[in-house]
């Protein structure tokens, strides 16, 4: 099927094309609503930590192929079907076979699920997972941070439209404290959940499932005025937007394409870890990109990564940690002149001064002359010794950052720009198989 997506934009247009255009029948407020889950039956699958996994873009792959090894009912088996050969329509059987076999069940009403992860007995996140009402930017509802590239849009939407179906939840963030976040601290606190595991990534993951239609109701009062920033996710929240807009353009009206499975936050509650996302070029040699970065930068030459990575935390913004050679060098105080040579782009000066915008521009792109893609450019969340380790692997370049400050976060979005590309690492992010949304499910 022909995916109607625009050819060639820039990211920027693409971007504003996807989040800013109006689809028939908006207006209102922030929507989470029920649906109809559908989740693993331990009694068919065993044990649910063996089937679920972290969102696709964290899985690497060799990771894929441990997972389709171990369980042959692995979610990433319907998530990413090409990393092993598969195609899509591959993918989207097997989701109907696990159907009819009852590895997958659909919960016989609408509901609301409060999802919980914990550590060590502390709760690091609880929220509310539901069919987010999807709407244009300007609407000033939910807000995206991050510009979007076709390619993986396109790859999402050839996915969920094979599967005709919400795969994995993306992740909001609000300023709450009312009663939505009263009845999911309630749920939690009082009654027994209806799924508990805890999985590889040392977290246990809790699922509690709210079917009162009076639940429903007052969760909805409460987020009416509210305002939602995507935390992660924006390439999927940028499909389900392509996929309403594909079904509105061929006449269908309003439909459960005008919803996107999610999970929202109170931030105020359970304040998010913002962690970094470091890069890695493998086209580029380690001391070729020291070489040239000392042009503007001034260097620190460090032996061990854990050293070097202190520094970084302690150095002026901006600063960067190359690795994947002999040593690790931190570059700190670029050459003011050439950066602001670099840094015309009429983006505000809290937009600028971000350092991920320095690097795309005066590194990436300035000094070290390489084409900022997914193939060029790659990226590790919020791991330095797992980006350095890549870089070695690859003979090529890590450079390890800082994390951003969630305050300019926010200002860049509630000031419609957005953070470069691949910025932030929110987290903890939603387990991926927890429970999914079929388009086609009453």
């Amino acid at each position: 099927m022909k995916d109607d997506l625009p050819s060639g934009p820039s990211p920027e247009e693409f971007s504003a094309q996807i989040f800013g255009s109006a689809a028939p029948g908006g207006g209102g407020g922030l929507v989470l609503a029920p649906f109809r889950g559908v989740r693993f039956d331990p009694r068919v699958v065993g044990d649910l930590a063996t089937v679920t996994t972290p969102p696709y873009d964290l899985i690497d792959q060799a990771e894929v192929a441990r997972l389709r090894g171990e369980d042959g009912h692995n979610i990433v088996r319907l998530i990413l079907p090409r990393a092993a050969g598969e195609g899509y329509g591959e993918a989207a059987a097997t989701l109907r076979r696990w159907l009819a076999d009852g590895a997958l069940a659909a919960d016989p009403e609408p509901g609301l699920y409060v999802y919980e992860a914990a550590s060590g007995g502390r709760v690091l996140q609880r929220g509310l997972i539901g069919a987010l009402g999807l709407r244009a930017e300007s609407d000033g509802v939910v807000l995206p941070h991050e510009n979007v590239y076709p390619g993986p849009v396109r790859d999402r939407l050839a996915l969920m439209t094979a599967a005709n179906a919400n795969l994995e939840p993306i992740f909001l963030i609000y300023e709450g404290g009312g009663d939505a976040a009263r009845i999911v601290d309630r749920t939690a606190d009082r009654t027994p959940p209806v799924m508990q595991f805890r999985a590889d990534d040392g977290l246990t993951h809790r699922l509690w499932r709210l079917a009162d239609p009076a639940l429903h109701a007052r969760i909805a009062a409460d987020l009416r005025d509210r305002q939602a920033l995507i935390a992660d996710g924006h390439h999927r929240y940028a499909t389900y937007r392509a996929l309403q807009a594909r079904h509105h353009r061929a006449g269908d009206g309003p439909g459960p394409w005008d919803h996107g499975l999610a999970l929202l936050v109170d931030s105020t509650r359970y304040p998010p870890h913002l962690g970094a996302i470091h890069r890695v070029l493998p086209g580029l040699p380690p001391d070729t990109a020291a070489e040239r970065a000392a042009e503007v930068f001034h260097t620190t030459a460090f032996a061990g990564l854990a050293e070097a990575v202190a520094a970084l935390a302690e150095a002026p913004r901006p600063a960067f940690l190359l690795g994947g050679g002999d040593a690790f060098h931190l570059l700190t105080g670029p050459d003011p002149a050439r950066l602001a040579q670099v840094m015309t782009d009429g983006h505000s000066e809290r937009r600028r001064a971000l350092d991920t915008a320095v690097l795309d521009r005066l590194l990436v792109e300035d000094v070290w002359k390489v084409p900022e893609d997914e193939h060029s450019v790659e990226v590790v969340h919020d791991d330095p010794a797992a980006a350095d380790a890549r870089a070695r692997r690859t003979g090529g370049t890590a450079v390890i950052l800082n994390p951003l400050r969630v305050e300019d976060v926010l200002a860049v979005a509630a000031g419609g720009e957005r953070v470069p590309r691949k910025s932030t690492s929110f987290g903890p992010k939603p387990r991926t198989g927890l429970v999914l949304r079929l388009l086609d499910l009453g």
